[in-house]
């Protein structure tokens, strides 16, 4: 069972881990939705600590996704690993993987892996036949 851009539902995952999934257009306005829907699993997974930081990391992932690629859409999920992990990701449609690059301390953009890098417990992107999946861990301490 998908969700769409205005009804996200939970599914398993692959893996059979509880995911929340939901399909956006690929703008930065789909960011606060992602930030939606990403506190809607937390608070439904009782780790609403979490939520601060998964929502940083997607802010920056669909940030990325809209600045470097052409989909028309992403994918966004969060999926429930165990009790104290929750993966964030992104999936668009461009084979290229993002790269992690210093930024000028004058910058006003370049910051994103950065900061995923700083916040995530780790942190990839899993090349797809036909795209990516830029992905990061957040833990409960």
């Amino acid at each position: 069972m998908a969700g769409t851009a205005n009804d996200p539902h939970l599914e398993p995952a692959p893996t059979g881990h509880p995911a929340y999934t939901e399909t956006l257009p690929c703008t930065p306005e789909s960011a606060p939705a992602a930030r939606r829907l990403i506190r809607q699993a937390l608070g439904a997974w009782a780790l609403d600590g979490l939520a601060d930081d998964a929502c940083l990391i997607a802010n920056e992932m669909v940030a990325n996704a809209c600045r470097h690629t052409r989909s028309p859409l992403i994918r966004v999920s969060v999926t429930r690993l165990d009790g104290t992990r929750v993966e964030i990701a992104v999936t668009d449609r461009s084979r290229a993987l993002p790269i992690r690059k210093p930024s000028r301390p004058d910058a006003l953009d370049g910051r994103g892996l950065v900061l995923v890098d700083a916040v995530a417990a780790r942190w990839g992107a899993d090349p797809q036949r036909w795209g990516k999946r830029v992905w990061a861990e957040v833990r409960a301490a």
